[in-house]
């Protein structure tokens, strides 16, 4: 008797193709037990037509599992769970334990209760998502992707992919920052002055712990990235937020006795602010009077399409004085985690023992393949692409947003991926936020991003990476309409 095909169903969030998928489900069933050896499996014509796919999907599934010896195959009779496959674990389930452990005390340091904003997992089935910071398949060069990373794969880069190289990172990669990345924001750096990092949060951490003690001050924007005062509160150093203006933070407003200054003049987070070169120099000028660091991210430099980007505030130091954080996640997409640190040989010698002593260093495949897809063009072609998507879908919302009466707070001069606005006074965002989700409508409240303990709760911001040009004006209409009604 043939294994039922009500056993089997797929789920419309896989992450995959649906020859995998089936696989899985496949796989699945005898590990667990449910599927014995001998059990018929139902047949490719049958199995197609319950999940409604092609009976060439369920047969090249079929074929698979027979070369990895989950199913055998005997003549006309169609396929079995094989003989050989692997056995489920047999165990007896364990008595119920009861924790005696006092988590509260024996807990030394609490790194939960942050506040960074988190977005809904499936965020992409909402209809309208203006959330930040997410890759639009339609936009991503997928195909060339995946050929790098099958050219990663190859005998001749078996050393990138399965070395240990302790606290080095793939010297391609780094190469082509030294020689291609940076140039293009003023910057020239020699690879002993570059470190790749997961990402540009790991950057910031790796900063901080480096730069800051307890002893120490930091000075950080307000509003900002909420991640970075999260790593700043665990350094337990002295952070003073600085509230910032149309022109991003102002210098005369950073303390004497500050140690590191962490801002975001190309596109300030989130008011999408651009600092102005004057006031970058006075920056610097006044770093340089109190002694002060400054840790530069530089996100979104990519995405200036409304005009040339300004030069970054690393090319315009002449002492080593700027820390310079990088990220390849945000152009390419988020769960790449791959960014780099720039700054003076002695820093980066700190931080890359500092890394090595966490996580050694990120991936050899991921750098190789990153390595492979920005030096064969792929990734030039993939930004001009994102930067036409984005400059058109910015006109489209601006347009609607202009219809509808809403206020917009900030908004990048150069261009960005999201609009930073602001409520009536009354409007508690976060609230909003949950009404627009009954009504297929994401946004991402701004309370998180202040610092002060009264923070103002009627902002938001609405990112337009995600989101396809047609169906901006319907979703910011039904943004105006929940806010009318609040």
């Amino acid at each position: 008797m043939a294994i039922s095909v009500e056993t089997f169903f797929l789920s419309p969030g896989f992450q995959g193709t649906l020859q995998s998928q089936i696989q899985q489900l496949i796989a699945e069933g005898i590990l667990s037990g449910r599927f014995r050896k001998g059990e018929k499996l139902p047949s490719s014509r049958r199995l197609a037509k319950h999940l409604g796919v092609s009976r060439i999907t369920i047969t090249l599934a079929y074929t698979e599992l027979l070369a990895n010896d989950y199913l055998a195959s005997r003549g006309r009779s169609g396929y079995f769970v094989s003989e050989n496959a692997p056995v489920p674990p047999k165990f007896s389930p364990p008595k119920q334990r009861e924790d005696t452990i006092d988590w509260t005390r024996a807990i030394g340091r609490r790194f939960t209760g942050g506040d960074t904003p988190e977005k809904p997992l499936d965020w992409a089935n909402y209809k309208y998502p203006f959330v930040y910071g997410q890759t639009d398949p339609t936009l991503f060069d997928h195909a060339n992707w995946r050929l790098c990373a099958i050219q990663a794969l190859g005998q001749k880069d078996f050393t990138s992919l399965t070395a240990d190289y302790y606290d080095q990172d793939d010297p391609r990669l780094v190469e082509f920052i030294a020689r291609n990345t940076l140039p293009r924001r003023g910057i020239l750096a020699r690879p002993e002055e570059i470190l790749i990092t997961l990402g540009a949060q790991n950057a910031l951490w790796i900063a901080a712990q480096i730069l800051l003690t307890q002893r120490r001050a930091a000075a950080i924007e307000d509003p900002c990235y909420p991640a970075l005062r999260d790593i700043l509160n665990q350094s337990r150093c002295h952070v003073t937020p600085l509230q910032v203006d149309h022109d991003g933070l102002p210098p005369e407003a950073v303390a004497p006795e500050t140690d590191v200054i962490f801002t975001t003049p190309s596109h300030q987070c989130p008011t999408a602010a651009t600092m102005p070169i004057d006031r970058r120099h006075a920056l610097l000028k006044h770093a340089r009077e109190i002694d002060a660091l400054v840790v530069e991210d530089d996100y979104e430099f990519e995405m200036s399409f409304l005009d040339s980007p300004s030069p970054a505030l690393k090319s315009l130091d002449t002492e080593g004085r700027v820390i310079y954080v990088g990220s390849f996640s945000k152009s390419l997409f988020p769960g790449l985690r791959l960014g780099y640190l720039v700054g003076s040989e002695s820093f980066i010698r700190e931080a890359r023992a500092l890394r090595a002593s966490v996580l050694r260093h990120p991936p050899g495949h991921i750098q190789r393949t990153a390595a492979y897809f920005l030096s064969l063009g792929h990734y030039d072609a993939l930004i001009r692409r994102l930067r036409g998507a984005l400059k058109s879908r910015r006109a489209v919302m601006q347009h609607a947003i202009d219809d509808c009466g809403l206020t917009i707070a900030g908004r990048g001069a150069f261009g960005g991926s999201s609009f930073w606005m602001q409520a009536p006074q009354h409007v508690d965002t976060a609230i909003l936020a949950d009404r627009l989700a009954t009504n297929d409508v994401l946004i991402e409240p701004g309370h998180a991003f202040f610092n002060a303990a009264e923070r103002p709760k009627n902002f938001y911001r609405l990112g337009y990476s995600s989101i396809a040009s047609e169906r901006i004006p319907e979703g910011v209409s039904r943004i105006a309409q929940a806010i009318r009604a609040f």
